[in-house]
């Protein structure tokens, strides 16, 4: 019996809100069970210095975790003068992944920068940031066309990422903190919703996982990856 209760395969209550925030041209408050997360999109019609004059845009992300998003009081990391490693690899992880959804040359010479500021914490941070913020890109992206700022189609599909781990033996989907706490191991998958695979990252914490655990990891969040779609799409709809 997992600690919530839920099947092996059963994701948390998953709550996508947009239009979160009122300045931000993309907004999305995620909530995978506890885990909120609030997804900004700002787009900048302007690109880094690297990209200027080849006719091709860019996406990038930062995450962060506001003090009290966990248990105990957490120190800001502008107090300390310096970003954690955990926070520029989660960082450059939502960027990458954003990058695989859409056609850098549709979307010009513009730029769109998501922020991923963790709420509340449960486990699954990446991950739901990740889900949440392709939806708040989309809307971004959508600015963009009702301004007249890009031409053609700049989103080429949908992403979304899940967790999955190995908890008492058993391969489970989307863990919460406290199987991710105590998990054999755990796997961040992400995905398109037509089922490629866009980025895992897995880690054994105690035995090495097995081949047909992963295979059963995998099957569990390309299950789930195509639920996530459909909650995407539906809070797109709204």
């Amino acid at each position: 019996m997992r600690p919530s209760g839920r099947t092996t395969d059963q994701l948390r209550d998953v709550r996508i809100t947009r239009n979160f925030t009122k300045h931000a041209e993309g907004s999305v408050l995620v909530e995978f069970g506890d885990t909120k997360v609030i997804c900004t999109a700002s787009v900048d019609t302007n690109v880094p210095p690297f990209l200027r004059g080849k006719g091709q845009g860019w996406v990038t992300a930062e995450y962060g975790m506001l003090p009290r998003s966990t248990g105990s009081r957490m120190i800001r990391e502008a107090a300390k003068g310096k970003q954690q490693g955990r926070t520029v690899e989660i960082s450059r992880l939502i960027g990458r992944s954003l990058r695989a959804a859409i056609d850098l040359t549709a979307l010009g010479e513009n730029t769109i920068t998501i922020d991923c500021d963790v709420i509340q914490a449960d486990g699954g941070t990446r991950t739901a940031s990740i889900t949440g913020a392709c939806v708040a890109m989309v809307d971004a992206i959508n600015w963009l066309k009702a301004k007249g700022k890009v031409k053609g189609e700049p989103l080429k599909q949908m992403i979304a990422a899940v967790s999955v781990g190995i908890y008492n033996g058993e391969a489970v989907l989307d863990l919460d903190y406290a199987e991710d706490s105590t998990a054999e191991t755990d796997l961040n998958v992400i995905m398109t919703e037509n089922g490629g695979f866009v980025e895992i990252q897995g880690t054994a914490e105690g035995e090495a996982f097995t081949p047909d655990e992963l295979n059963a990891m995998l099957a569990l969040a390309q299950k789930a990856i195509g639920e996530l779609s459909t909650k995407q799409k539906e809070a797109l709809a709204d």
